[in-house]
């Protein structure tokens, strides 16, 4: 059975804008670091400058990896920290999340971790690719079975697939070994659906944007900056990129149309250790 959609009242023919952070790693404790950078602060910083910039957001999208040492109050501390955007928050479940803990924690007047949401005359489905005790990624039947149900029942919605790991390559070697193993089948069968027209995605501590070409017309394929570290692209080893902090700002328009593009924290504050071998 298909769990009822968040509907929010915006008229289809309105350009819905959306707010993208990912994978902020935050911790029980504030000062809690990784590689070198306090998560807490560099989330921080990504609101502020997303504040800054008062861009009139409809919503925002937290796509996993908001802990990253399973703790309840890491979560808490991810609902208080995005509260200054004063924007619905959906969330989506990361290879570091606690997906039980996660629902309980991730709790405010208007934090949702429902799959489904319709907006404008788009449908955004938030895709769990998660696999219990691994790094990399896997779409289960169950996700197919939704996706192919909430088509069917918004046939004629446009559709923005939201998930946490990659379902393409990124031609990082090390990484690409946690992608979504499946990728290359999610993406065949998505793109034979007119209404699906972009894919958005976190995992890979990096901003990418390719269109491939499905059978009814362009795909967006996204992947979005951290909050915190960042991974060196194309490296075929660990390695860590000196650029800052980052989100992604989308607009969909009406016709299926996107426009997007990653904004980060400006400045040099946020230095990792560059001489980390891993995490």
């Amino acid at each position: 059975m298909l769990k009822e959609a968040i509907t929010y009242s915006i008229p289809k023919d309105h350009t819905v804008r959306l707010v993208q952070i990912t994978d902020p790693h935050l911790f029980a404790d504030a000062e809690g670091h990784l590689l070198g950078v306090n998560t807490a602060s560099s989330l921080k910083a990504v609101v502020s400058t997303v504040k800054a910039l008062s861009y009139p957001a409809d919503l925002l999208l937290a796509t996993g990896d908001i802990s990253q040492d399973f703790s309840a109050q890491s979560y808490r501390n991810f609902v208080e920290a995005v509260a200054p955007l004063h924007l619905p928050c959906h969330y989506l479940p990361g290879n570091h999340d606690d997906l039980r803990i996660m629902t309980l924690h991730m709790q405010g007047k208007h934090v949702y971790g429902q799959q489904r949401v319709i907006v404008g005359n788009w449908q955004i489905i938030l895709l769990d690719s998660t696999v219990h005790g691994k790094p990399g990624g896997h779409l289960a039947e169950s996700q197919f079975a939704l996706i192919r149900k909430a088509i069917a029942a918004e046939p004629d919605k446009h559709v923005l697939l939201v998930m946490h790991h990659n379902p393409i390559h990124v031609q990082c070697t090390w990484l690409d070994q946690h992608w979504m193993d499946n990728g290359a089948e999610f993406i065949a069968e998505m793109a034979s659906y007119p209404q699906v027209k972009g894919m958005l995605w976190g995992h890979v501590h990096q901003a990418l944007e390719q269109t491939i070409t499905g059978q009814h017309g362009p795909i967006n394929l996204m992947a979005t900056p951290s909050t915190c570290i960042q991974f060196k692209p194309l490296s075929p080893y660990f390695a860590l990129d000196m650029v800052q902090p980052g989100y992604r700002l989308l607009e969909l328009h009406a016709d299926g149309s996107m426009q997007t593009n990653v904004h980060r924290v400006p400045g040099e504050r946020f230095s990792p250790d560059v001489k980390a071998s891993g995490y």
